[in-house]
């Protein structure tokens, strides 16, 4: 197989253009010491604890190559809430020779938006096959919340495209999120290029992959087995009594 390259290379901070780090999402510890970021050609997983700013990074790099900040393709434009911040209104994006043929930005904390938005565009009157069709032929509202999450990995994200997932997990089990794991394979092996927030060690298991790790003071790489998520269930997993005793141990019982 020839080696790939990325359709989004590189991110770049206008860092002189930003006038305080006082405010949100500026004074963000990982905004702060930003510089650049290079993805890799296949996947780039951005990680770390809550509050950390991933999806404020993932909705920023997603709105700065044009897509809607609620989620779906180029072409949505639908708006519940204005909540995203002007963070991509200083990034510089570093793209690649060529151009996607395909391309999705999934949100889990908005996907219901978007679901309920297909539905209402479906139901105007219009000349064309209905939207649901590409999405598995039912609407995303009729099915369990990971049954729609999958629909649209496996209906809509064709190959040769860039898909931004913000925790796809959200709503599938282990072994959805192993299937996941396996569509994003085949989705590779088309030429396609995934930047993923997420919080499961099974998701982050993709081998030719970069590891971002977001902290207070910054972004590091890591490899799987390095993250505290991968360690912290292992530790679980391998110690479940001691780790339960000390969970629910009365703070009372020390004194």
């Amino acid at each position: 197989m020839k080696s790939q390259s990325s359709f989004l290379r590189q991110i770049q901070m206008k860092r002189q253009s930003i006038s305080s780090y006082n405010d949100y999402p500026f004074n963000l510890g990982v905004i702060k010491s930003l510089t650049s970021l290079d993805f890799h050609p296949k996947v780039t997983y951005i990680v770390g604890e809550n509050g950390m700013g991933k999806s404020t990074l993932m909705e920023s790099i997603a709105v700065a190559w044009g897509f809607n900040p609620e989620g779906g393709t180029i072409n949505f434009s639908f708006s519940t809430r204005a909540s995203h911040s002007n963070l991509y209104e200083y990034m510089q994006l570093v793209k690649g020779p060529h151009r996607p043929k395909d391309g999705f930005f999934f949100r889990a904390e908005s996907y219901y938006n978007f679901a309920t938005n297909i539905d209402d565009l479906d139901n105007e009157f219009s000349f064309g096959r209905p939207i649901k069709d590409s999405y598995g032929g039912k609407s995303l509202h009729e099915q369990s919340h990971g049954e729609s999450f999958f629909s649209t990995f496996v209906h809509r994200f064709g190959g040769n495209g860039l898909y931004i997932l913000d925790e796809p997990e959200a709503a599938l089990s282990p072994l959805r999120q192993m299937a996941m794991l396996a569509r994003i394979h085949e989705l590779v092996q088309h030429n396609s290029q995934f930047i993923i927030s997420t919080h499961s060690p099974i998701l982050m298991a993709y081998p030719d992959s970069i590891i971002y790790n977001l902290k207070p003071d910054g972004i590091e790489r890591k490899t799987l087995e390095e993250t505290d998520h991968y360690l912290i269930m292992r530790q679980f997993l391998n110690n479940k009594e001691s780790m339960l005793k000390q969970l629910f141990e009365n703070p009372e019982d020390k004194k």
